[in-house]
């Protein structure tokens, strides 16, 4: 799944993201410690992982998902 960040705290690790039909979803820290991120900026395009609702990975559009 791909969105966009619509924000995001470096102190917590976690944040929005858009959904390209406009939903918002909300990351928390563990997801985005599974990936190899250090920091989104909003507007970048992520790749998501949701299992059961929830965001469990979060990544740059430009790497692949595992």
């Amino acid at each position: 799944m791909q969105g966009t960040v619509r924000s995001f705290d470096e102190t917590t690790r976690s944040g929005t993201v858009f959904l390209d039909d406009g939903t918002v979803l909300e990351f928390d820290a563990p997801a985005f410690d599974a990936g190899p991120l250090r920091l989104l900026r909003t507007g970048q395009r992520v790749n998501l992982a949701v299992t059961g609702g929830r965001v469990t990975y979060v990544t740059l559009s430009t790497f692949p998902l595992p």
